[in-house]
């Protein structure tokens, strides 16, 4: 209870005011960076103008944190301000400015990528100079940084591995980041054409994210309640088409997660997969369609997938079992106002009071210092100093075993009494998933038997 957390967040954001990006462009793009700055400027205007944005909001926001707000780009202010959150290490997503979009990534190439003017070549060049910049970032205070490769690969799938490779050679670590649309006419992700991105992230031990943001905007005009309902569904699309199309039986070492996509659809999702490759009842008089897998879905999302479960609430945490505690990776969304930050410590404490420390310390950071490599013992004496203490967050005093049930019960698809006897008895000629059935919470600090298999 008095050893402090070490803090790892699966999701942070960094990148320029966008007008300084130039400086990492290659000069053949300025002229059409000065077309893209100009359309930036029309775009915000047009927001303004629809009431898209809640400007009294807005200004707020601005007012009372502009000096913090530098931490976007300022790597020293950005230390202090992980250092106030108790936050040790950090894997850094584009785009810093949420509320005004004043640090967009050149041509579109961050988290809303492959829009309606989306230019295959163009935003090949401004994830160039965006991952140029942040290799920069993340070369101070190394140990605490993990930069995401932004890589745009629809549309030029060689382009892309040349730009992961030059990108990691240059130090970034923290995997890569692919629209998570592909926009009409383009192929889906379980196409062969995408191999070369598969296998050179597999090569090179770096993880696939979407990460929400993207979503079909001339479709859903100013409705704004469509947008948020949708956005996670858009996040979330490509993992199951790795899972049913057998990407994951061509490339075994292949990591994918959705990130900053909240976590409470995932348990269903995984039933509702489970249960239809079991050929139950309502996908019996359907022709084979898991032909390219040899194992069932979740097993597949056990193996390979992760969900970076950004600011996590009360009802999402308690579908943790199903989900799988080692397949959870908290993050803080710094320094989004949709986050923690500043008010990380009293969140935690909100969140986690009543949960075993031993998945509290996998879900803060003992998943992600495996996912993304961050050396534990550099960051341990830093973690000593900023982070909160089990007891910190009030969970000396807590009744755990209000979870006891829902740990033994797991994934009740797979471990209840009501599963249906087709399942049962294609279940029984099968062997465990790795860590035994229904996502149960490993006894090694949190990071699941699953994990170790890799």
């Amino acid at each position: 209870m008095t050893e402090p957390y070490l803090i790892i967040s699966a999701d942070t954001h960094a990148g320029l005011p966008t007008e300084l990006y130039r400086d990492y462009l290659d000069p053949e793009r300025h002229e059409a960076f000065d077309g893209f700055l100009a359309q930036q400027s029309a775009i915000a205007d047009a927001r303004r103008r629809l009431g898209l944005q809640n400007e009294e909001f807005a200004g707020a926001w601005f007012e009372e944190h502009e000096e913090e707000l530098r931490a976007g780009w300022d790597a020293a202010r950005r230390d202090l301000e992980l250092d106030k959150d108790g936050v040790a290490g950090e894997v850094v997503f584009p785009d810093a400015d949420a509320v005004a979009g004043g640090t967009a990534a050149p041509f579109g190439a961050g988290l809303g990528m492959v829009g309606a003017d989306y230019e295959p070549a163009l935003a090949l060049a401004g994830a160039r100079a965006h991952n140029r910049w942040l290799a920069g970032l993340c070369q101070d205070s190394p140990d605490r940084r993990r930069g995401v490769i932004v890589a745009p690969v629809v549309g030029d799938v060689d382009g892309a591995v040349a730009e992961i490779r030059r990108a990691h050679a240059d130090g970034l670590r923290g995997g890569i980041m692919i629209p998570s649309m592909w926009g009409e006419g383009e192929k889906p992700y379980h196409d062969q054409a995408y191999d070369p991105v598969w296998a050179v992230c597999e090569e090179l031990g770096l993880p696939v994210h979407t990460h929400s943001g993207a979503a079909p905007r001339h479709e859903l005009g100013t409705h704004l309640g469509l947008y948020v309902t949708e956005v996670v569904w858009w996040s979330a699309r490509p993992m199951w088409f790795l899972i049913w199309t057998g990407v994951f039986e061509r490339f075994p070492g292949l990591r994918f997660g959705v990130t900053e996509s909240g976590a409470w659809w995932t348990g269903t999702l995984l039933w509702q997969m489970d249960v239809a490759y079991e050929r139950e009842h309502g996908t019996r008089k359907l022709a084979s369609f898991g032909e390219h897998m040899k194992r069932r879905p979740s097993e597949y999302f056990d193996a390979h997938c992760f969900i970076g479960m950004s600011t996590p609430k009360r009802r999402e945490l308690s579908s943790r079992y199903e989900i799988g505690v080692g397949n959870l990776l908290w993050g803080n969304d710094f320094p989004h106002p949709e986050g923690t930050w500043p008010h990380t410590r009293d969140w935690l404490a909100h969140a986690f009071g009543d949960i075993p420390v031993d998945e509290t310390r996998a879900m803060l950071g003992g998943t992600a210092a495996e996912t993304y490599g961050f050396d534990v013992d550099a960051l341990r004496p830093l973690a000593d100093r900023i982070g909160p203490t089990p007891a910190d967050l009030g969970q000396d005093q807590a009744d755990g075993s209000i979870w006891d049930q829902a740990r033994e019960t797991g994934r009740h698809w797979l471990t209840g009494p009501d599963i249906p006897a087709v399942v049962g008895a294609q279940r029984r000629s099968r062997p465990a998933p790795p860590g035994g059935v229904g996502g149960r919470p490993p006894t090694d600090g949190g990071v699941g038997a699953a994990r170790r298999t890799r």
